[in-house]
């Protein structure tokens, strides 16, 4: 099981779509039995509250379900609990690194970086651009997953030639 764990500000714009979205792409491939996937924020502001408008709104003209998700702080039992925690922008980054206690088993990762880029995750709630920002997670959550199973295969061709995992 591989878990993943998408992080934003707020937990109801970014990290929620991504939830959803990636929850749907590895649907669409059959592969829901080897993920655990949830969202997260840095802050409080928004906790209890469920996915912004805009985000249902983008969700569903693409034909993408919405998980059913209520905003929630990131803890210390996800980094325990997650194999990667994807931030949206630099500045998820950084509360999460110190939220996190520096990251000491190195699971914080920047969404586009798997993309190749090192460019953030425009927040919509600045820039009430939820088209921009769901191609910009689209992207990332592509090459995430094709990176993970990536990872995954080159896991299992070492177990099968008799290497530790």
């Amino acid at each position: 099981m591989i878990r993943v764990l998408f992080v934003c500000h707020g937990n109801i714009c970014r990290s929620t779509l991504c939830e959803s979205l990636f929850t749907h792409l590895v649907n669409e491939r059959g592969l829901s039995d080897l993920f655990e996937i949830d969202s997260a924020a840095t802050s409080t502001e928004e906790i209890g509250n469920s996915p912004h408008h805009g985000t249902v709104k983008k969700l569903r003209a693409m034909n993408v379900p919405l998980v059913p998700h209520r905003a929630r702080q990131v803890t210390w039992k996800d980094y325990e609990h997650y194999d990667y925690i994807i931030g949206m922008d630099t500045w998820n980054i950084r509360n999460l690194n110190r939220m996190l206690k520096g990251d000491p088993q190195q699971k914080i990762y920047k969404l586009l970086t798997f993309a190749g880029s090192s460019r953030d995750i425009a927040d919509p709630w600045y820039t009430g651009d939820f088209d921009a920002t769901y191609e910009d997670s689209y992207e990332g959550c592509t090459a995430l997953l094709e990176h993970l199973l990536e990872q995954r295969g080159a896991q299992n061709r070492k177990f099968r030639n008799g290497e530790k995992r």
